[in-house]
């Protein structure tokens, strides 16, 4: 094992605690540890109690969009509504006190989401047509993951996501290729079948050309000439080998993955610098970005065995 001289040990940790801030402690500690994860008792209320709210509220501006129940229940509806936009805006200033990087939190997805979870209500008030948008809270309801989240849920989830990152940009190049395929048989539809037959322009063409590659077809713009609908045929058929091309990559991404993947089922804890959720119990420092990590809080009966059955995750920092 190598060893490092004391003094840059030390230097090396106030490094650290300059750039990350040292670890909450206290209420703020308290306080994430209920909102940001779901490992506790108070955790997963929290969590539960969240997304009734946001279930309720969705469908009180869904019922306040039919006109029949708007005339009868338009006060009630109002009064529900601004109930829960100031319960969504307390719990989002809640998010940004307890966390030691307020600004990364509310640059990221969740925060934005959190954000636009309360905006349109307040914004309604100048553009009352904007009062619609406020269904956006629906998207918070992918915390559904960390609410019931037997591990393996949340660790099959990252999976895909981690699979979907390292396969961009072969989805990259795939999508310029396709790109490049409907540019040319549109323009090859514009030459063929003109103006007449409707296709009036190449970025018309190019249109015909998606909806038939995917397979869509929508029947609105129709080749009429037989040259044109042998074309047509050829990019139909094409079409179905061309929708296997990104799920064969997704698929080969998430086999290579498996076969590595790691036997410590991950948590909801949640490193409080990055925010990186799915740190294991037994790790001090988050996988991600190295910062030093609080001591795990939830109940027994959460334990996972992986975690008991390899200690030297704790010293390593693995997970």
């Amino acid at each position: 094992m190598i060893s490092f001289p004391a003094s840059t040990s030390s230097r090396h940790s106030r490094v650290l605690d300059d750039t990350l801030g040292k670890p909450l402690a206290g209420w703020r500690l308290n306080v994430y540890t209920v909102i940001f994860e779901a490992d506790t008792v108070a955790g997963r209320r929290f969590d539960v109690l969240l997304i009734l709210a946001i279930l309720i509220s969705v469908a009180v501006v869904m019922a306040d969009s039919v006109q029949s129940l708007s005339d009868h229940f338009d006060p009630l509806f109002n009064g529900v509504e601004w109930f829960f936009t100031v319960f969504f805006t307390l719990e989002y200033l809640a998010r940004l006190v307890c966390v030691r990087r307020p600004l990364r939190y509310a640059t990221s997805f969740f925060g934005v989401i959190d954000l636009l979870a309360v905006l349109p209500t307040y914004l309604a008030l100048f553009f009352p047509e904007l009062y619609a948008l406020i269904d956006v809270r629906v998207l918070r309801l992918l915390r559904v993951f960390r609410v019931f989240k037997l591990a393996a849920y949340v660790d099959e989830y990252q999976a895909l996501a981690q699979a979907f990152v390292a396969s961009r940009r072969k989805i990259l190049v795939f999508l310029s290729a396709v790109l490049m395929l409907v540019l040319i048989f549109g323009t090859v539809m514009y030459v063929v079948e003109g103006p007449g037959n409707g296709f009036t322009s190449i970025p018309t063409s190019v249109y015909w050309a998606i909806s038939t590659l995917t397979t869509v077809g929508f029947g609105d713009l129709v080749p009429k000439t037989d040259f044109g609908r042998l074309i047509a045929s050829f990019m139909m058929l094409m079409g179905w080998g061309t929708l296997a091309v990104p799920t064969g990559i997704v698929t080969a991404e998430m086999a290579a993955q498996r076969m590595g993947r790691r036997e410590t089922l991950p948590t909801t804890r949640t490193c409080q610098v990055c925010l990186t959720e799915g740190q294991t119990e037994s790790a001090k420092f988050c996988f991600n970005c190295g910062a030093d990590l609080p001591d795990y809080q939830h109940d027994e009966e959460n334990t996972t065995p992986g975690a008991k059955a390899n200690p030297s995750a704790a010293s390593t920092g693995a997970v």
